[in-house]
């Protein structure tokens, strides 16, 4: 599993985040836990999957970058609406995976700097 370095994550899901990722780390199951990743047919700019689909050993070998962590479907929409909005803040276009890859870029970068 890849893990995006500026994770997303839910005000719902945020007071249990490190056991949640626990759980998905180890293949537990969770009820109402849904995973934003950078999409996998490489046309759309995210997917929301429900994580129950981590059992199947096909979905997890191929799982793309996981981006944001919510607790229900609701609140998944709502930070890839969050996402889009910072992107246009930022960036002035609505490529999330693009904006996503310089936000990482820019944090890789003062780390070096810092050490």
């Amino acid at each position: 599993m890849e893990w995006y370095s500026k994770l997303y994550i839910g005000d719902r899901a945020k007071p249990k985040a490190e056991k949640i990722i626990r759980k998905l780390k180890r293949n537990a199951g969770q009820i109402d836990i849904y995973l934003i990743t950078l999409a996998a047919n490489g046309q759309d700019m995210l997917d929301i999957i429900h994580s129950a689909y981590l059992k199947l050993p096909a979905v997890r070998r191929n799982l793309p970058m996981i981006v944001g962590i919510a607790k229900g479907y609701d609140e998944a929409v709502d930070i890839v609406q969050e996402m889009l909005a910072e992107t246009c803040a930022q960036a002035g276009n609505t490529n999330i995976p693009e904006y996503l890859k310089q936000k990482e870029g820019s944090v890789s970068k003062e780390k070096e700097l810092q050490e």
